[in-house]
């Protein structure tokens, strides 16, 4: 039975969800890497958030590299 297209967002999908947050730490991670001074002088209000996803994909890289691997294999092989 096909799925019905029905336009959800990614807050409203679990799936969609991880995979945009796995994106947003490991963008920022590489961000980071290539240039620290742009997230490094935002630490706080709203655009620390894309420094508190760097330093999580730093500290938490082998965590974060599994999760890739396992939603990468349930996007592909999923239904």
């Amino acid at each position: 039975m096909p799925r019905s297209l029905s336009a959800q967002s990614a807050i409203f999908n679990f799936q969609s969800l991880l995979t945009v947050i796995l994106l947003l730490i490991c963008t920022c991670t590489y961000i980071r890497a290539l240039a620290p001074n742009l997230l490094d002088k935002n630490k706080t209000g709203f655009l620390g958030i894309f420094w508190k996803c760097a330093r999580i994909g730093e500290r938490k890289s082998p965590y974060v590299a599994c999760c890739c691997i396992i939603m990468a294999f349930t996007i592909l092989f999923s239904e």
